[in-house]
């Protein structure tokens, strides 16, 4: 059984289930995946950069970024750019990153030409306020994280939290 919020202006469910069933039927989407991917996006957007999110980490993210002579973000602590937001500190303005990422990055991809924000902890007003302009009807999606062992959706409280700070 799906429960599909269509009587509701705002809508929230998790993760990839949640892009699937709610885009569709909202104006816009905004993304929460506060530890990571959200706010790494809004501290490196903060300062400038573009940020291109990229679901997959399986070696096609390498001619993708060349394809847009962007810098690949890589794991933490191994790569310049990385999903911790401190690796965005001091990004130079214009500087075009790749970002890949198994939650808020594939999340974003789901939602399609449809207008997506990332938010977080940092942007909640403002993504909420961005997100209204483009249509009454929004879905908040809290990313969670994917189980390793499985890939199932483990719900993750700091998304949850973040997602409803900006209403």
């Amino acid at each position: 059984m799906t429960f599909d919020q269509r009587e509701f202006d705002i809508r929230c469910e998790w993760g990839e289930q949640g892009v699937r069933h709610l885009a569709p039927i909202s104006d816009a989407v905004i993304i929460v995946d506060v530890l990571s991917f959200s706010t790494a996006v809004t501290v490196a957007v903060g300062r400038g950069a573009i940020v291109y999110p990229y679901g997959k980490r399986d070696g096609s993210e390498v001619p993708y970024a060349a394809s847009l002579k962007a810098k690949l973000a890589g794991p933490r602590g191994k790569a310049r750019y990385s999903l911790s937001p401190a690796s965005f500190a001091d990004v130079p303005s214009g500087t075009r990153i790749v970002l890949p990422g198994p939650n808020g990055a594939t999340l974003t991809l789901l939602a399609g030409s449809l207008p997506t924000f990332a938010g977080c902890l940092r942007n909640a007003k403002a993504v909420a306020a961005a997100a209204v302009r483009c249509g009454k009807r929004i879905a908040v999606i809290p990313a969670g994280e994917r189980w390793k062992a499985d890939g199932s959706l483990r719900p993750a409280i700091e998304d949850w939290i973040g997602g409803t700070l900006g209403t």
